[in-house]
């Protein structure tokens, strides 16, 4: 288990005589080395201090890490990816990402053609993708967002803070997908998901699905204004643009 120090251990002490390069921008701080900067930029922006050293997902207190733990521990494990669940149950339905295997999907977007198997998952369907509703702005150049989530992960972008880092070497990154790109790339870690029509190769199965949906012509996402289709959800946000005003 992985725990990183809060910013009263990381900050050097007083009679120390070493060079201070490293400088935190919003705390004015100063430290000697990269790592000890980017845990203080990690304090500002989320608040959690507790990483997990075999995923690198972070928590606010050391309780929810050692919950999270349990995860790893799990004797459910999925033998296509490594990833570990704690029920039997959860790690059947994730085994249908890989076999292809459609799962039972009852909760149906009225808006458009596309089910989920879980009502919560319809609910942030429909937030994401036909609410126009943004009451979260950004306080540095005031852009709008639908959930306070996808504004802490849009203030990266303001403060260049770079929680996730490599375990291997000094590499840091400002989202978690660049870090796993890496893993992969760099050091071999990782699972690889490889289209089995034209063999070619993607760091996340959600891109390989979306890869795929292409090569079939499936384009589920659906304008509810003037019924144009779209391969992804982001392809339907960006075509919206032209309803609104």
């Amino acid at each position: 288990m992985k725990i990183e120090a809060d910013s009263n251990d990381i900050t050097e002490h007083p009679h120390e005589d070493k060079p201070r390069p490293y400088l935190c921008t919003v705390c004015d701080k100063r430290f000697t080395t990269k790592s000890n900067l980017n845990v203080q930029k990690q304090i500002h922006t989320t608040g959690k201090l507790y990483s997990c050293s075999q995923c690198e997902k972070r928590f606010k207190t050391l309780d929810c890490l050692r919950h999270h733990m349990n995860v790893h521990s799990s004797r459910y494990k999925c033998t296509e990816c490594g990833k570990c669940f704690q029920h039997n149950q959860a790690l059947t339905v994730h085994r249908r990402s890989h076999s292809g295997e459609k799962p039972h999907k009852p909760y149906k977007c009225s808006l458009c053609n596309k089910s989920f198997s879980r009502s919560t998952d319809l609910q942030r369907h429909k937030r994401s993708v036909h609410s126009n509703r943004r009451p979260y702005d950004c306080r540095y150049c005031g852009k709008l967002f639908k959930s306070s989530d996808v504004l802490k992960r849009h203030v990266r972008i303001h403060t260049g803070a770079k929680p996730y880092s490599c375990r291997h070497c000094s590499e840091c990154f400002t989202w978690p997908d660049q870090l796993k790109t890496h893993l992969l790339k760099s050091h071999n870690e990782g699972t690889w998901f490889t289209c089995h029509i034209c063999e070619k190769k993607f760091t996340h199965s959600v891109s390989l699905k979306t890869h795929i949906r292409r090569h079939k012509g499936m384009k589920s996402y659906v304008c509810c204004e003037c019924q144009k289709c779209f391969y992804t959800a982001g392809e339907l946000k960006s075509h919206l643009s032209v309803h609104s005003d």
